[in-house]
């Protein structure tokens, strides 16, 4: 809040009471900077996030320099979208009430005969779309000539959709000495142009331009292939599961598609673009505030400067165009400093968008990815998805470590070059023990002989070779030479 009281900017007590009544106690600092110029006549181009308050901003000041008596369109308000015109005129039926200034709406999408009746009730202030109002003027039927202050809501909007021409024919059309204000939360650079061409010296304020973002807000993006948005879709909003949420989406020609599929998935959804006519996008907008539906489905063009109060959350199905498209966006939630969440699904050839936005805006915009019921950071996710075998495996590792370096010498070479015998090579046989000719005795240690193959042992004791030499000697001969040869070797023995 400002610190200045509503008196002191210099509001009627009338209005003073309104506000009051409302639980407006304090103007916001875009107030307090645009009230007392706006007052004194000035021409202002006023900047100013969204949701600080700028309705009020200018219309205070406006309703406040209207004379109720006279039955001529002193004041014209332009706005470029008819929920934006809508939004504005309901605020401006409020105040205005306890002056006794009439307000009418000139909206496109609405009967135009109706309308034209309407104006035979003398209203002093119009606020409507730039079109049906230029339509309005071509037939004769709208006379702006008494007109002295013209604000244009969403400036840069209003320029850059409608006509340029449809636009400036309206502004031809007003008195010489009116008063211009422009108001927005965002200024491209053809916006001075458009001051130079129509403002008389303008007071230019711009609050908190470094933070075109609300800080309330929380800005992250979760990446998904293109195939796969309406299913990260469907589990982010059930993860989160806001009581309203608003989708941006970049493609009128895709809206119904993501309606119908958000549809199968369980969810109450509505469709608000630019195409439909006025009756059902009011309907819409009211199912949607009154918490009838969950899901608002919308374009930029759409949803531009909505104030819906207390929304949650804002996803974009599409990343937005630009950081000014960025900005408006995050204004539909974290309004009057209220927290709110802004998430964007991108594709990973889209991330690359999502860096130069938080560059632009100065923002903090960081990566978020779910899991297990939980919306978590890259840190968080790599600690939560990290094994628990590994973990377990480290420890174990570190355990074996301390107990090998407690008890060294309980291991045996072999054991600590990683090397284990057979029991079959180490275990050694016993000595035995040699008788010589004198009667003594000796330890002889055994000659290890390697293992045979049991295949090519024909017998456990070779036999003699004096035998062998024998038994090939006696082959063949008499049975009297072998018995005499035999009677021999027995008498040698």
């Amino acid at each position: 809040m400002s610190g200045k009281t509503w008196s002191e900017l210099g509001i009627d007590s009338r209005l003073v009471e309104t506000l009051n009544n409302n639980g407006i106690q304090q103007p916001t600092p875009v107030q307090a900077e645009t009230i007392p110029p706006l007052l004194e006549g000035h021409d202002v181009s006023a900047r100013s996030q969204t949701g600080t308050g700028k309705t009020l901003a200018f219309l205070l000041p406006l309703l406040q320099r209207i004379d109720a008596k006279s039955g001529a369109i002193q004041a014209v308000i332009l706005s470029p979208t008819q929920e934006l015109a809508m939004q504005i005129v309901r605020v401006a039926q409020a105040y205005s009430e306890p002056l006794g200034i009439k307000v009418q709406q000139l909206i496109g999408g609405a009967a135009l005969k109706r309308q034209v009746e309407k104006l035979k009730l003398r209203p002093q202030l119009v606020i409507g779309t730039p079109g049906r109002i230029h339509e309005l003027l071509k037939l004769r039927k709208l006379k702006l000539q008494d007109v002295r202050q013209v604000v244009i809501d969403e400036a840069d909007q209003v320029f850059q959709l409608g006509s340029t021409k449809e636009v400036e024919s309206l502004l031809f059309a007003t008195g010489k000495e009116r008063q211009m204000a422009f108001f927005s939360a965002t200024y491209p650079e053809q916006m001075a142009r458009f001051e130079g061409r129509w403002m008389k010296s303008p007071m230019r304020i711009q609050l908190t331009p470094e933070h075109r973002v609300s800080q309330t807000v929380e800005n992250y993006y979760i990446i998904s292939d293109k195939r796969d948005k309406t299913d990260t879709a469907r589990r982010l909003i059930r993860l989160l599961n806001p009581k309203s949420a608003l989708l941006f989406i970049n493609d009128t020609n895709e809206i119904a598609n993501w309606e119908s599929k958000l549809s199968y998935e369980g969810f109450t959804v509505e469709m608000l673009y630019g195409d439909s006519d006025k009756q059902r996008r009011a309907a819409t907008l009211d199912r949607f505030r009154d918490g009838r539906c969950q899901l608002l489905l919308a374009t930029d063009v759409a949803a531009r400067g909505l104030d819906i109060e207390g929304l949650p959350l804002v996803l974009q199905l599409d990343p937005a165009v630009d950081a000014d498209h960025y900005v408006h966006r995050a204004g539909r939630t974290g309004r009057m400093g209220r927290s709110g969440v802004v998430i964007t699904i991108v594709t990973p050839q889209e991330v690359f968008i999502m860096e130069k936005f938080r560059k632009q805006l100065g923002i903090e915009l960081s990566e978020r990815a779910m899991y297990r019921g939980e919306l978590l950071s890259m840190e968080e996710l790599s600690e939560a998805t990290r094994p628990k075998l590994d973990r377990i495996a480290k420890e174990q590792a570190k355990r074996g470590s301390r107990q090998q370096s407690a008890a060294p010498e309980q291991r045996s070479p072999e054991t600590a070059k990683g090397g284990v015998k057979k029991a079959a090579v180490s275990a050694a046989p016993p000595e035995r023990k040699r008788e010589n000719g004198d009667g003594t005795s000796a330890n002889v240690k055994p000659v290890r002989k390697p293992a045979a193959d049991k295949a090519s042992v024909k017998s456990d004791k070779p036999k003699p070779k004096s035998a062998k030499k024998r038994e090939t000697k006696d082959k063949g001969a008499p049975k009297w030479l072998k018995e005499k040869r035999q009677t021999s070797n027995t008498d040698k023995k």
